[in-house]
């Protein structure tokens, strides 16, 4: 069991910032997220898209801004769970929560706050009739650990960032390694792409442009992946594992269950504090919604700071929250 006194769900910019202003209040945080990286979306699905509206920074990359929200959060020593759905809340006879993540991680906080972006981002599956025969068994949609790839016959299926980057990662690491794409040419940075061209045109990894995945192969676990080629030719790959990266889609994911307003797929809170009407649960950034509401992630920003003052009654409530200043040498210290 893991205890802490914030659980946030949702390891985005919005819920890293989160753990920054709890910090501020002496208030520790764990984070789950059901990517295996922290930054939510801007890391999985576009990490070189410059931004515009971050105060301070007249442009800034998203994976740069992660980086440095991960810098900013450092010495608050929060602690992560990552490639894990939350799945299940059980409110406790004190008011808090225990978390339950499909990998039956258990969390305990005093306050939950859904920081979860556009929500769950599920994986986009291939069409195969006998896909989820072969799910946990060869199949696999993210790469949580490489070593599990190491000396293994790994194909990757895809034209994007992950395709590219997982494909030069592995090509050191696995025992053979297949890019599979349906085009000709890949949606992902030109940089990487170049380099994925470079590793085939040296026989370091096989790439097959113009296929699609048509069969999967095995007797209870995964030993070949059938293609259908350029020329409607049929390619059979011997592979360990499958590796779809066919990119994401957001869902609400088990939150619809927990008995919060929603709207149209967002969380319907109060702004004073960003509570959702449940006691101790909380919702800020992309996923809840109210009147004027503003999908940016300095809006979000702004919601964090709010919601930690009104979370503090629920992690000391024999303490005041109060400010006091002081003047030392001539400097205001707080």
């Amino acid at each position: 069991m893991i205890t802490t006194d914030i659980c946030i769900i949702g390891a985005g910019p919005v819920g890293l910032f989160a753990v920054f202003e709890a910090g501020l209040l002496k208030m520790r945080c764990h984070l789950i997220d059901y990517l295996p990286q922290v930054g939510g979306q801007l890391s999985e699905i576009y990490p070189q898209k410059p931004i515009y509206d971050i105060p301070g920074y007249p442009e800034i990359k998203a994976q740069e801004l992660v980086d440095n929200l991960m810098k900013q959060i450092k010495p608050f020593k929060p602690t992560f769970t990552l490639g894990e759905r939350v799945d299940h809340l059980a409110k406790q006879d004190d008011g808090s929560y225990i978390v339950t993540t499909n990998d039956n991680t258990k969390v305990h906080a005093q306050v939950i706050v859904i920081a979860g972006g556009l929500g769950v981002f599920e994986p986009r599956k291939p069409v195969l009739e006998n896909l989820e025969k072969f799910e946990g068994k060869g199949v696999t949609y993210m790469v949580k650990n490489p070593e599990t790839f190491r000396d293994k016959k790994v194909v990757l299926a895809g034209g994007g960032d992950s395709a590219l980057d997982w494909t030069i990662y592995l090509a050191n690491l696995a025992d053979r390694v297949t890019l599979v794409h349906r085009n000709e040419t890949f949606r992902g940075a030109p940089d990487s792409a170049a380099k994925v061209f470079d590793l085939a045109n040296n026989g370091k990894i096989d790439l097959i442009l113009s296929a699609n995945l048509i069969e999967l192969g095995g007797n209870g676990k995964l030993h070949n992946v059938k293609l259908e080629g350029k020329n409607k030719e049929e390619i059979v790959i011997d592979a360990d594992y499958l590796i779809p990266l066919f990119g994401l889609s957001p869902k609400l994911g088990p939150i619809a269950d927990w008995g919060l307003n929603i709207d149209k797929s967002a969380i319907e809170v109060d702004t004073r504090d960003y509570s959702t009407g449940v006691e101790r649960i909380f919702a800020i950034g992309d996923i809840n919604t109210y009147p004027g509401k503003l999908k940016l992630i300095l809006c979000g920003f702004h919601e964090a700071a709010i919601m930690m003052h009104s979370a503090f009654k629920y992690v000391y409530p024999d303490q005041k929250l109060s400010f006091k200043y002081t003047t030392v040498n001539g400097v205001n210290s707080f």
